[in-house]
């Protein structure tokens, strides 16, 4: 009995990471489609993401530049596409598909040029990734049975992005719901003639969501190669982009419903 509630902890652990990115660019897609653009590039931005983090963690023997450089690389590709979509009211689906194949040849080339191994870059060492969190008395607690293995295999543990996640679903959710700015974002997406009637920038808008997108899915692109592993491998996200697209169509384009389904996916790919 003891061993497969630990069984089942480890599951729900592994889901947890497993789960984090789709979570993050699940976020981030909300963000962008409540705001009337629709965003096939979560992929591409999240893999160019994960190359500079790991390229710039691995530089500089620091896992805090990493992660924004990942940041800085994404945000850079969503104002690409804003560009495109927004200012010179381009395709936003080809617009998208674009920014996947860019990264996806980009950071092949670049990994060669650079790093010389196959378009991987070296593996990180400790001081270079996140590492797991351990939470205080995590070994003494978990020796209480049935709620002790909750607190020590499940609670603690992750490394700091992962509780990053979780804790942007509830500040996702209350952005949009609750501010000013959700407000305005949800009435561009759905009535952007009134919106600007109104007098209200629609494209500026339109912009900030898509910076919120383009931080989230840098983070998102950070954890898979400083945090999740220690290396980025040539196209690392593996459609995770694309599943968290799904995720939240699957959520209503909610915050909450998405991250249930980001965790049932992660649970499928976890067991």
């Amino acid at each position: 009995m003891e061993d497969a509630w630990l069984l089942t902890l480890l599951t729900f652990d592994a889901t947890l990471r497993v789960a984090t990115p789709l979570i993050l660019a699940a976020m981030a897609g909300l963000f962008s489609e409540r705001s009337g653009i629709i965003d096939i590039g979560l992929e591409g931005k999240m893999l160019a993401a994960a190359f500079a983090a790991a390229a710039t963690a691995y530089v500089t023997g620091s896992h805090w530049f990493g992660l924004g450089a990942g940041i800085a690389v994404s945000f850079a590709l969503a104002m690409l596409h804003g560009f495109a979509c927004i200012t010179h009211r381009g395709n936003q689906v080809v617009s998208g598909v674009a920014i996947n194949i860019l990264a996806a040849g980009l950071t092949v080339v670049l990994g060669i040029a650079w790093f010389h191994q196959g378009g991987q870059t070296p593996a990180l060492p400790t001081e270079a990734r996140f590492t797991p969190i351990i939470w205080p008395f995590a070994e003494e607690i978990g020796r209480i049975p049935i709620l002790g293995p909750i607190y020590r295999e499940l609670l603690s543990g992750h490394n700091l992005l992962v509780y990053a996640a979780l804790a942007i679903v509830p500040l996702t959710w209350y952005v949009v719901q609750r501010t000013r700015f959700g407000l305005r974002l949800r009435a561009v997406g759905e009535a952007p003639e009134a919106v600007d009637t109104a007098g209200i920038s629609v494209t500026a808008l339109r912009y900030g969501a898509l910076a919120c997108c383009g931080v989230l899915c840098g983070i998102a692109g950070a954890y898979l190669s400083t945090a999740h592993s220690a290396s980025f491998v040539r196209d690392m996200t593996a459609g995770k982009g694309f599943i968290a697209l799904a995720a939240m169509i699957f959520g209503k384009w909610r915050p909450g419903p998405a991250l249930g389904a980001c965790l049932l996916f992660g649970f499928l790919d976890a067991v």
